[in-house]
């Protein structure tokens, strides 16, 4: 990955293949602070100039959604993590677009199995990993 500089806060990461986690919000550095801690969690990174991004329409144009996180865990899925404070008809409309490629990624079966989630609270993040670390 090409070097990039950021004036906003930064978090070290250890079980990351980027050394710092950029945190655009708190929220997100809290986020990066529970992968490091959870057993679950073998690698993440903030998806930051990764070029990963889901496509969907909105308003009649074409759309990129990047993600804030990607999580590989344990029993081998890979969670992708939106960090939302609040909701709304876009961000429904991005959730539908990230479901449908999630469902054509694990059913073309050549990219592992992949799940999705969306925070709506910092309190949630904990349970989010628990759940989809079970299934």
């Amino acid at each position: 990955m090409r070097t990039w500089y950021t004036t906003k806060p930064t978090f070290p990461a250890i079980k990351s293949h980027i050394s710092h986690v950029v945190g655009d919000s708190a929220w997100e550095g809290h986020t990066a602070n529970i992968c490091e801690r959870r057993d679950e969690v073998l690698a993440y990174a903030k998806n930051d100039h990764l070029g990963f991004q889901i496509q969907y329409l909105w308003g009649g144009s074409r759309r990129r959604f990047l993600p804030d996180f990607l999580i590989r865990l344990r029993n081998g899925r890979v969670l992708a993590l939106e960090i939302k404070g609040e909701d709304s008809p876009q961000n429904r409309a991005k959730r539908d677009a990230l479901a449908e490629w999630v469902a054509a990624v694990n059913q073309s079966g050549g990219f592992g199995q992949w799940c999705w989630d969306v925070a709506f609270a910092p309190h949630d993040i904990d349970d989010i990993i628990t759940r989809h670390a079970a299934a």
